[in-house]
């Protein structure tokens, strides 16, 4: 019970923060904050600011394994969680980002272009909650490509993470569960 407590408190830290790190790419009502457009980047600078912004949107928090147990293991970063989130969407996880054929193999700037900023992945399949894509979507296309030139730099790391499962569907290992939305925080379609 302790340990599930620390992994939920764990998650909502990782998801606060990166929620805390993507309010300032929008302005006011969610649009795209103005910027100026970045002077010509080498493809090593276009690394390094994938590189950045992984690090400050909190890619790692649950990409990473160990980090609910409060240590992220470094020797597979961004290789995938077994860690379930459950909420009404069923459950999902998440996904190996390394270029391993258990991860995001042969993925395109333009693959990861369009699920950062769209939620669709390559197969035309939708991301799940918990992943943030709707705030990722006010990236700007360079630094969406960034990201994904950085994600197609690290070392593959085989691992293969669990089905998503539909609600009602038991999930196997631990899971995180959001409990249903108060009426406050109901979706706007369904509050009303």
């Amino acid at each position: 019970m302790r340990h599930s407590k620390r992994a939920n408190i764990m998650a909502c830290i990782g998801l606060l923060t990166g929620a805390l790190a993507l309010t300032s790419c929008s302005g006011p009502g969610g649009k795209p904050a103005e910027e100026a457009a970045p002077a010509a980047m080498s493809e090593e600078q276009r690394v390094e600011r994938g590189r950045y912004l992984v690090l400050v949107m909190g890619c790692g928090d649950c990409h990473t394994p160990g980090t609910f147990a409060g240590a992220p293991d470094r020797s597979r970063w961004l290789a995938g969680s077994e860690y379930g989130w459950q909420g009404p969407w069923g459950t999902s996880y998440a996904s190996n980002l390394t270029p391993d054929s258990t991860g995001l193999p042969g993925w395109t700037e333009e693959d990861f272009v369009r699920v950062l900023k769209s939620g669709t992945r390559k197969d035309g399949t939708k991301v799940l909650p918990p992943m943030p894509w709707p705030w990722f979507s006010n990236l700007t296309d360079e630094d969406a490509g960034a990201i994904g030139a950085y994600l197609t730099t690290l070392a593959p790391v085989p691992h293969v993470v669990p089905k998503r499962t539909a609600p009602g569907q038991k999930a196997p290992g631990a899971v995180i569960v959001f409990p249903p939305p108060q009426p406050w925080d109901m979706p706007a379609q369904q509050a009303q």
